[in-house]
C-alpha cells in the first residue's frame, strides 16, 4: 500500500543543518517500493545545487508491523522508523530515531495535503515534545517545493 510517488509535505525535527538552511529547501520526491512482500525500498530524489541527487535506502522489517530499521554504517547509526499513520492513498506520517533523537515527516501524494492532514502531522508532533520552532514545511512554488523567502531591501 506504501508502494508509489510521494512528495515531502513536511518535516518536525531539531536537525541543526535544517535550522541553518531552512530558506533553501527544495522539492524532495521519493519512491517507495515494497520488497518481498516486507522490506522497504526507498529512492530519494532531491535538487541539490541544481543537480537532482538520488540517495537509495533500504528499510529491513522487524518483528512489529508498521516497524523497520535503517542501517547505516557501525552500531550507532541504526535508524528505527516507525508508521505513525497512513491512509495510503493521501498521507503517511513516519517517524525516525535515532538514539534519544526524533524526528517525523509528513509525506502526500500530492506536493499539499488537506488542513486536516496537516493538523494530525502537528498534534503528533507536539505529542513528542517537538514544536512549531523546528517544523518546516515545503510548499509548492513552480512545481519544486520551496520555503518561502524573506527578502530584505
Amino acid at each position: 500500500q506504501l508502494s508509489g510517488k510521494w512528495f515531502l509535505v513536511g518535516m518536525a525535527s531539531h536537525c541543526s543543518y535544517l535550522a541553518e538552511h531552512s530558506h533553501q529547501l527544495e522539492a524532495t520526491t521519493v519512491t517507495m517500493t515494497v520488497l518481498d512482500g516486507q522490506s522497504l525500498a526507498i529512492s530519494t530524489f532531491r535538487k541539490l545545487d541544481r543537480m537532482c541527487w538520488e540517495i537509495r535506502q533500504h528499510y529491513l522489517p522487524t518483528q512489529a508491523p508498521g516497524r523497520f530499521l535503517l542501517k547505516g554504517e557501525g552500531e550507532c547509526s541504526k535508524v528505527d522508523v516507525v508508521v505513525g499513520e497512513a491512509d495510503p492513498s493521501n498521507f503517511i506520517i513516519l517517524y525516525y530515531q535515532k538514539g534519544r533523537s526524533i524526528s517525523l515527516k509528513l509525506y502526500g501524494r500530492t506536493s499539499q495535503v488537506s488542513d486536516a492532514v496537516v493538523d494530525k502531522f502537528e498534534q503528533r508532533v507536539r505529542a513528542v515534545g517537538l514544536s512549531e520552532d523546528v517544523t518546516y514545511y515545503f510548499s509548492t512554488y513552480g512545481g519544486w517545493h520551496t520555503v518561502l523567502r524573506e527578502t530584505r531591501v
